[in-house]
């Protein structure tokens, strides 16, 4: 069987993927971005806001700004953006600002997202730019990636808190003997002896 060709617009959200898995791998929140013009990509990031202790430091925006050196100017005519998740509030208005055409987006995010799960920034009647967006591709790997990086977060946050708590408990606190010294037993008046 032939392998599957893949179109572009997947093509370069794989490597969003990519840079998604460098923020992975530092610990940040796997969000992944590329520029392309002309078929040449211009412009990458990944979240980096906890290791550079800056809200800016969102993928997006690191890419934006790589895109303009790039370009040598603050305009990205021509520019097709590919994102793992849908931008936030500031991202979204760096785009519009960067007159950016249009953001190939990997996965929906309906608690910050502003490319139409929130609000729709993007699509804005009253600005003067409106983007192109098209929703969904590598979807569920973008999706998967996210998830399991929160899940493994939370399960290391029960881990740590366990730990604290082991910690601080006094030695003996935690084995079956009562005050009394004797073992615990469920009494013949229902409750504990």
């Amino acid at each position: 069987m032939p392998a599957k060709k893949i179109s572009m617009d997947e093509k370069y959200m794989k490597e969003a993927i990519r840079q998604a898995k460098k923020a992975a791998a530092l610990k940040e929140v796997p969000i992944g971005c590329v520029i392309v013009y002309e078929g040449r990509i211009i412009g990458r990031g990944y979240n980096r806001r906890t290791i550079d202790g800056n809200v800016l430091a969102h993928a997006e925006i690191l890419a934006i700004r790589k895109a303009c050196r790039f370009m040598g100017d603050w305009r990205l005519e021509g520019c097709t953006m590919y994102v793992t998740l849908e931008p936030c509030p500031m991202c979204a208005g760096a785009i519009v600002q960067a007159r950016i055409p249009k953001v190939v987006i990997g996965c929906m995010n309906p608690k910050a997202g502003c490319a139409g799960s929130v609000l729709d920034l993007l699509h804005e009647k009253g600005f003067n730019h409106q983007v192109e967006t098209e929703i969904g591709i590598c979807g569920e790997e973008c999706s998967r990636m996210l998830k399991d990086f929160f899940k493994e977060l939370r399960a290391e946050e029960k881990r740590r808190k366990e730990e604290k708590r082991d910690a601080r408990e006094p030695e003996g606190q935690n084995d079956s003997f009562s005050r009394s010294g004797g073992p615990l037993s469920f009494g013949s008046g229902g409750g504990w002896a």
